[in-house]
């Protein structure tokens, strides 16, 4: 692209970027149409997937109404697990085998979009579980095939995952969170009604919202494509393959938009403008990070996650501990754009910029520093934990989280500085505490 001297040509580089997206709908009441959207995809006998919580709630009913009036027929799973476990992920896809569904509704937050696309994936092409999960702790098998139609329709202002084809979980037996990612499981169609996110309370708006913020974060500073090595065949080019000007359209909006509106949407439920735009943002940045793919402080959430002992935060489940995803992305977020910003200073800066940093008069050497702080306010006026201590961390547990984090080859890769087991010790440090 000699547009814009990021991607410039290299040898033995990429050339090539491809653009793999969702059809999608957006707008207050589109979730009345779900049965009419099930039934142009030839979809009759329907398994809806949704959570204990969101399937007593208004977005599940309109849902069933919809598919009610369009006559088609379908089965509830309400049985997904928040923060999801192989186990359940297995639990899911023996009802998706055993129902005999030739298309899947998923309503709910990433939880439910991603156990609903392992579902889908198991039932249609069956195969031992670690066959499709990402190397080096699975296979990383390629799926031989089209799954059935997947209508996502999501609930909370955050993951993405209805523009994605990755559906992440923890392994029990490691105590780390890995997934599975290939084209295939991105959702056929995504129903985006921001409406839904009206009666989320303030600590689940903040935890999804960084990771909104942090998907277009990492995707605008991830590795450029043209720096990845140049795929034997095309259809061997990565769903993840770096950052790229497709990408970089959706990245900026939506950092700008989390910066309008983040701490707005948590202060404020009645402040619809706000809860309206994080959801765009949203939409947004899944369609980025579908495209680039995400880097270092979603590498380092998934031990974050993997081994929480006992914190149990304000608004999710209490029956056992947990760290949402979006949160165990932020508590690393200042220190490991730190690290990276060395590699990238233009783009840490002008991120800071779009997040409504005045950066008049700093130059790229400032980057690291002035996009640390700007996450490190927007995470106290959010009311976040004060780095990976506050989730219960210590300096004795810096060992077990390298070892969790090292395993995310995938998205390490991607990150603009090459990571190692000794900097990720050192980025977990850092990130121990920032105020």
């Amino acid at each position: 692209m000699g547009c814009c001297h990021y991607y410039e040509f290299t040898e033995s580089g990429d050339d090539v970027f491809s653009v793999d997206a969702s059809a999608i709908k957006f707008g207050p009441g589109s979730l009345r149409e779900v049965g009419d959207d099930a039934d142009a995809l030839g979809i009759r006998r329907a398994a809806l997937f949704t959570d204990a919580v969101v399937g007593s709630l208004e977005p599940v009913r309109t849902v069933i109404d919809s598919l009610r009036a369009a006559g088609i027929d379908f089965e509830v799973y309400d049985r997904v697990r928040v923060e999801p476990t192989d186990e359940s992920f297995r639990r899911a896809s023996q009802f998706a085998t055993e129902g005999r569904f030739d298309g899947y509704i998923s309503v709910g937050g990433g939880s439910v979009m991603d156990t609903c696309k392992a579902a889908n994936l198991y039932a249609t092409w069956p195969a031992d579980f670690i066959a499709y999960v990402n190397a080096p702790i699975g296979e990383a098998r390629p799926i031989p095939g089209p799954v059935k139609p997947h209508i996502a329709c999501p609930t909370t202002s955050g993951t993405g995952s209805e523009c994605t084809g990755i559906a992440v979980f923890d392994l029990l037996a490691m105590r780390a969170k890995t997934g599975i990612a290939a084209r295939e499981l991105r959702p056929t169609r995504a129903v985006i009604d921001p409406t839904c996110s009206y009666s989320l309370p303030p600590n689940v708006v903040a935890a999804s919202g960084f990771d909104v913020l942090s998907h277009a974060l990492e995707s605008y500073t991830a590795l450029p494509y043209t720096m990845r090595a140049r795929p034997e065949r095309p259809r061997l080019r990565p769903m993840s393959q770096g950052a790229n000007p497709y990408s970089d359209m959706g990245c900026r909006e939506a950092l700008r938009l989390a910066g309008l509106y983040l701490e707005r949407a948590v202060a404020d439920a009645g402040d619809h403008e706000a809860r309206d735009g994080m959801m765009f943002a949203a939409m947004l940045a899944g369609i980025a990070f579908g495209s680039s793919g995400v880097h270092l402080p979603h590498g380092m959430s998934y031990s974050v996650a993997g081994m929480v002992r006992e914190f149990r935060p304000v608004g999710y489940p209490q029956d056992e501990p947990i760290c949402p995803h979006g949160m165990s992305v932020i508590v690393n977020a200042p220190a490991a754009f730190r690290f990276t910003a060395s590699a990238s200073p233009d783009r840490h800066l002008d991120a800071a910029r779009l997040l409504g940093v005045d950066v008049r008069g700093l130059t790229g050497g400032d980057s690291g520093e002035v996009l640390a702080g700007k996450l490190t306010a927007l995470m106290k006026a959010t009311g976040m934990p004060n780095g990976v201590g506050g989730v219960g961390y210590g300096e004795a547990d810096i060992p077990g989280l390298v070892t969790g984090a090292y395993l995310q080859q995938r998205l390490l890769k991607n990150s603009p500085r090459p990571v190692d087991e000794d900097s990720l010790g050192i980025v977990y440090r850092n990130a121990m505490s920032y105020w």
